[in-house]
């Protein structure tokens, strides 16, 4: 497993070694170098697509920055945002996630751009964004940006005279509503929901897009997800409105980009020729089988998109727009938040995540939100529904549990391994998800304990399930334990890496003159009695000890930061 290591060093100047021994006698000893130490145990790994990612919906930039150490330790490798564009401000500025007011802060109105500038009243500013991003960068954590590009707010008068005159009359395609959503021409010309649509075949809409995409990815952005993708016409369409907004905005330096692409898009397979999309059917499929208590192997690994490898698939067992959909009741019409538990949102979670092929996304419910109550008014279910109602606060502590966690750690030290789904109990009461010899999670349904002795890949040997510590044992090709009614069940052997100081060169937990003398002695070439380089550049381990600033590479700057941390003249 791979680790990133970074720091961030006020001080870090390419001098030469100007100060003397006496100025470095002070010996920095662990506790005082804590900001200088990074743990290797998240284990995350290189990729975004490798690893998970979690959605903070709603929360601020502050709070994504505060709660990064514990979005790390559960094993995400990236955090996704909420639109961090200028939006419309109600007059009251109340932040309630939703009211039957429209007079306040709702979380739609983030899907309402009215000036592509970072940072609005909800989330935060924009050098808050950039402080956040560099927090997330320090832990080997990616940062992707949603990206609102279909259309701006509804209320004409709100947007700004910059995006209005970028094309002048030609800015928005002309007024005319959405009614039927299987006509292409319709979906990708027409407004939605009364939406100011964005004329995104003109090439200066287009550049206003990658002005903005581009300034975000200069603030720490890592990648981005469009959103409605659907609405916004491709090359190939008819040529009465095909346009090349996706080749010219898509082409940027992002690591990671995928596309909001919903049901009901006819051309799903040509989107994932040029962007990842989202598997919306899969999650709706999941979530119906797991509220029948039944998730056979051939249901979690059918992703519902004919002609479009797994690889360019962002899966989900709910997203916000699931979540967040209106519940009538009197229709017998509920969003996921009725129909689906935490519980339930784990165990799909361990289903999509294990497998390894497609890249999941988890979204954070809201803080203090809970299960539904049978019978309980309308009322009741509402603050159930909601939680706190508050934007900006951390989401539903159900993200870091020790079941998510687990399958996410499986998950970055699986990377590579091929996947097999096994039945282990007819009927999708318990489904076992392998990955190569090393690994495999067990997801059960069952109201009832179930003992198990069924073949297996996995090598021989004891393993420990890293959500409830029971152990298991494969022998002669055969997985026997018990698991519990309802439980996940993780096993693997996990890679046991030692925390390292950064600086801390000679492996004696202090950083002081001694390591800052064994990198003056490599760049100058000395070699050990043996003949072989003091550092040793071959061992992963050692090198990124040596390497201070972490550009890849061991010189002088490495030398003069370790002097200004033992000086105490360090940030």
């Amino acid at each position: 497993m791979k680790q990133t290591f970074k720091r961030r060093l006020s001080l870090m100047l390419a001098a030469t070694m100007a100060f003397g021994s006496v100025a470095f006698a002070a010996t920095a000893n662990a506790a005082d170098t804590a900001d200088a130490s990074v743990s290797a145990s998240n284990g995350l790994p290189e990729k975004i697509e490798d690893g998970a990612i979690l959605h903070c919906w709603c929360w601020s930039f502050n709070t994504i920055k505060e709660n990064l150490p514990q979005i790390a330790a559960a094993g995400f490798k990236s955090i996704q945002t909420s639109p961090v564009n200028q939006y419309k401000t109600p007059k009251s500025k109340k932040e309630a996630l939703k009211s039957s007011s429209n007079d306040n802060g709702n979380w739609w109105y983030q899907y309402q751009p009215t000036d592509y500038t970072i940072g609005n009243y909800m989330l935060g500013t924009e050098e808050e964004f950039k402080e956040m991003c560099e927090e997330a960068h320090k832990l080997g954590i990616k940062v992707i940006a949603d990206i609102v590009a279909n259309h701006c707010s509804s209320d004409y008068s709100a947007i700004s005279s910059t995006i209005k005159s970028v094309a002048g009359k030609d800015t928005f395609h002309p007024v005319s509503q959405i009614t039927d959503w299987s006509n292409r021409e319709q979906v990708t010309q027409g407004h939605l929901t009364g939406l100011w649509d964005l004329n995104t075949q003109d090439s200066r809409v287009q550049q206003m897009i990658v002005d903005y995409t581009n300034r975000v990815l200069a603030d720490g952005a890592d990648g981005f997800r469009f959103d409605a993708a659907k609405h916004i016409e491709l090359p190939d369409d008819d040529p009465k409105y095909a346009g090349n907004f996706w080749p010219t905005v898509l082409a940027n330096d992002a690591e990671f980009q995928y596309a909001e692409v919903l049901v009901g898009a006819d051309r799903a397979a040509d989107y994932a020729k040029m962007v990842k999309i989202t598997a919306e059917a899969y999650g709706a499929n999941l979530r119906a089988a797991l509220s029948k208590q039944k998730v056979t192997s051939a249901t979690a690994k059918n992703y519902r998109l004919t002609g479009v490898d797994a690889g360019q698939l962002v899966t989900w067992v709910e997203s916000h727009d699931t979540y967040c959909g209106d519940d009538v009741p009197g229709e017998n019409k509920y969003s996921s938040w009725y129909t689906t538990t935490n519980e339930d949102i784990n165990r799909g979670w361990a289903v999509i995540c294990a497998q390894g092929d497609t890249t999941p996304l988890f979204y954070a419910r809201p803080q203090g939100s809970g299960s539904r109550i049978e019978g309980g008014s309308s009322s009741q279910n509402f603050k159930q529904k909601w939680g706190d109602n508050t934007i900006g606060l951390a989401g539903d502590g159900n993200y870091y549990s020790n079941e998510v966690a687990a399958v996410n750690k499986f998950r970055n030290a699986m990377v590579g391994e091929s996947k097999n789904l096994v039945d282990v109990v007819k009927g999708g009461k318990l489904t076992m998800i392998e990955r190569g010899s090393k690994g495999a999670v067990l997801v059960s349904l069952s109201d009832t304990d179930t003992d198990i002795n069924t073949a297996t890949r996995l090598t021989d040997g004891e393993y420990t399930d890293q959500v409830s510590g029971e152990t298991f044992t494969v022998a002669n090709g055969k997985l026997s334990g018990t698991v519990k009614a309802g439980a996940i069940v993780v096993l693997y052997i996990p890679e046991e890496e030692p925390e390292v100081m950064i600086g801390d060169l000679n492996g004696d937990e202090k950083v002081d003159i001694q390591d800052i003398t064994i990198l003056q002695r490599h760049l100058a070439e000395f070699k050990n009695e043996d003949g072989t380089p003091i550092v040793d550049e071959s061992n992963p381990t050692r090198f990124k000890v040596a390497d201070f600033n972490c550009d890849g590479k061991i010189d002088v700057q490495d030398v003069t930061a370790m002097q200004y941390k033992v000086a105490e003249f360090a940030s």
